[in-house]
């Protein structure tokens, strides 16, 4: 608990009893989230004014302790009750302008050791406890100081590709491996292409002739097509459909050099 050692060094002379030190430890706590203190009892003195150290006659009540704190922005003022019942400590605290109200209840021998009252280094115990609990039960319910960091919202770079659907996935880098494509013979594949604006994604309802759905690394209409499309004409990596007759590469016969039936009737 970085700079409470200094504070309890000072406030050792008024320290006598294990509560005198674990409301100097949640003093502490209340500075390091923005707060400072004005002074003790309900209503404020003459000349105060905000100090990160105990006001004079803290420790008076050792049956209840009364502080009072303002935020470093002027945003709020605290008043802090401390009331001891049996070996718990209530505390008990009130924004005075919104009137909200926020309670924490510690057992005192949880965080303090009492026979160590002398040695700043053993009197205090379960210090990430006793913060966590000032942090949530007091600090928490009246918000941020604007003394107190607060965290930065998140970048809009840092949001995931797949929430923001009016984004494009970035480029697959070069030399990683391309994320699968469902099966062309897939049901559940058809038509998927038709919806994809950037030809990635295979079962098209437009039946391309040259493909079919399987890879034939020996057509790439962007070369051209000899007696057809000159090359150049069609983008790489566009989809492209083909049209007239598909030439002397297609397999089997071709319909149209097969004579007619009946070819053979002089009548016909």
């Amino acid at each position: 608990m970085a700079g409470l050692e200094p504070l309890y060094a000072w406030a050792r002379p008024a320290i006598s009893r294990p509560q005198d030190a674990l409301v100097c430890g949640i003093h502490w706590e209340l500075i390091r989230h923005g707060y400072r203190c004005l002074g003790t009892g309900d209503q404020p003195g003459p000349d105060e004014r905000k100090s990160e150290l105990l006001p004079a006659g803290w420790e008076a009540n050792k049956e209840v302790y009364t502080l009072r704190y303002k935020s470093t922005d002027d945003a709020r003022e605290l008043l802090l009750k401390a009331i001891m019942v049996e070996d718990s400590m209530i505390l008990n605290v009130m924004d005075r302008s919104s009137q909200k109200v926020a309670d924490v209840t510690l057992a005192v021998a949880d965080y303090i050791n009492p026979e160590h009252l002398d040695d700043f280094h053993k009197v205090y115990k379960n210090t990430e406890e006793l913060r966590t609990k000032i942090a949530s039960g007091i600090i928490a319910p009246f918000g941020a100081t604007a003394g107190k960091a607060r965290k930065e919202p998140e970048s809009k770079e840092d949001m995931h590709w797949d929430e923001n659907p009016l984004r494009l996935p970035p480029r697959q880098p070069m030399g990683t491996r391309a994320p699968s494509r469902p099966s062309p013979l897939s049901p559940f594949a058809v038509g998927g292409e038709d919806l994809d604006p950037f030809g990635g994604r295979s079962g098209g309802m437009i039946v391309d002739p040259l493909h079919s759905g399987f890879p034939q690394p020996g057509i790439d209409p962007s070369s051209g097509i000899p007696g057809r499309l000159p090359p150049g004409a069609v983008p790489p990596g566009a989809r492209f459909d083909p049209f007239g007759p598909l030439g002397a590469g297609r397999p089997g016969p071709d319909p149209d050099h097969l004579p007619p039936p009946g070819y053979d009737d002089m009548f016909m």
